[in-house]
């Protein structure tokens, strides 16, 4: 049984829509407080609650900051009043009224002690380079996985507004994504996410709505230029709405693209568990992601998890390997490659089922130096395979049938050939084609 997260973006996709719909699912708090907790800026708190979205109950996750950077206001963000704020109201629901399935109380905040501070002695809105985001990263209380995901979700921001402002990437300041409450949604969603440890994630398409947007830079269509970069940068299927607004976020884009491994589903799945998440900006849709965990029989779906690495020592890389086979994974090789710079390097290739793709690849993290996995969904046609014993003049030897309808072909196993070359002391070559014959015959 293979187990996989379904990301159904009908209502578009944004970072706190994302974190509140895992939480439902039942992410750890605890993982999450205290990888907030530890994070090196300060002015925010966080808010974990239920809300009524077109008379729904969905999790809501909340970012507080002293600074208001317009994300949420509508008068700002389209220069008028929306006319359909009234049909779907945001309400919250009492902590006496209901109670989270998981026994948490459905309000939970996690208070920061900088709250009235203004962070680093900034003013106003404050805009971050990849490098101090990379090391808030890095200090935070959070495994090498979520750290790894963090750090690949903000480079796709990252290269999305290089290429929108025509600047290079490590002169890209970021605006939004800069400001704290987009940098504690990116990071309590990598948290969140690694802790569920379902690694294969299906986005087939992410809605999106029409118009235009009012961003520091002024007025923007919308999809806005970050977002139709992610798309295109990262190969995500965008479906336009009738709905006028933008429903699809730079951080919910740059989410998918760091997580999807898939856009198709399975032809049959069971639901395991559904989270939903809410958004916070009232349009005509109402503002639900919802995520669902599936389970599926389909066995012949691999995946491929690839990396590049040219500072790892060779014996580290014998030990991951041994360590990858062990974890359950179908075939593990190394290629010999060059990298930038004439540096000779390797690429490391694991082939997996989806239900082990999680462990392998915190096996890779936890052993390598890499910091990024490539991840792609592979199908495979396979032959009818069966094992067996045959009796030959040297020994029983374990065999493997593989064929199609009455091409069946008949291979001896290594291991049990090697025991007959130890104990009959003669050459592996005469003693694979003398049993070959045999069983062939047989």
């Amino acid at each position: 049984m293979a187990k996989m997260l379904y990301f159904e973006c009908a209502a578009g996709i944004s970072g706190d829509m994302s974190v509140a719909a895992l939480l439902d699912l039942g992410a750890d708090r605890t993982a999450l407080d205290r990888a907030i907790g530890s994070l090196s800026i300060g002015g925010f708190e966080t808010k974990i609650s239920r809300v009524k979205k077109s008379g729904i109950d969905v999790c809501d996750f909340n970012v507080i900051t002293e600074i208001d950077n317009h994300d949420h206001d509508m008068e700002y963000l389209h220069g008028h009043t929306h006319e359909h704020e009234h049909e779907h109201e945001h309400e919250h629901i009492h902590e006496h009224e209901h109670e989270h399935e998981h026994g948490h109380e459905h309000e939970h905040i996690h208070e920061h002690e900088h709250m009235h501070e203004h962070e680093h002695g900034h003013h106003g809105h404050t805009h971050r380079g990849l490098a101090e985001i990379t090391s808030i990263i890095n200090s935070a209380d959070m495994t090498d996985g979520a750290k790894a995901l963090a750090h690949r979700i903000f480079r796709i921001i990252a290269e999305a507004e290089a290429k929108a402002h025509a600047a290079e990437l490590e002169n890209v300041h970021f605006h939004e994504v800069g400001a704290v409450d987009s940098i504690v949604d990116i990071i309590a969603f990598a948290v969140c996410y690694d802790d569920l440890g379902i690694g294969e994630t299906i986005i087939p398409a992410l809605t999106e709505g029409g118009g235009f947007v009012r961003c520091q830079h002024g007025i923007i269509p919308v999809p806005v230029p970050a977002v139709t970069n992610i798309a295109q940068m990262n190969g995500l299927t965008l479906k336009i709405s009738g709905a006028e607004g933008e429903l699809v976020t730079p951080t919910g884009a740059a989410i998918a693209a760091a997580v999807k491994t898939s856009d198709k589903l399975p032809r049959s799945f069971r639901v395991i568990k559904c989270g939903m998440g809410a958004g916070k900006r009232e349009y005509e849709i109402p503002g639900i992601l919802r995520v669902m965990i599936i389970e599926t029989d389909d066995e012949e779906s691999l995946y491929k998890l690839e990396t590049n690495i040219d500072d790892c020592p060779g014996e580290a890389l014998g030990y991951v390997m041994e360590k990858l086979f062990a974890a359950g994974a179908n075939d593990v090789y190394y290629t010999p490659v060059y990298m930038k710079k004439n540096r000779p390097a390797y690429v490391l290739s694991v082939i997996c089922r989806a239900d082990r793709m999680g462990e392998c690849e915190n096996i890779i993290f936890r052993h390598t130096t890499t910091i990024g996995i490539r991840r792609v969904r592979i199908e495979r046609s396979v032959l009818e395979r069966t094992s067996g014993t045959v009796r030959t003049s040297l020994g029983d030897v374990n065999v493997k049938k593989c064929g199609n309808g009455d091409d069946v072909r008949v291979y001896p196993e290594y291991e049990s050939v090697r025991e007959i070359c130890e104990r009959e002391n003669i050459g592996y070559p005469d003693a694979y084609r003398r049993i070959f014959a045999e069983i062939s015959k047989a």
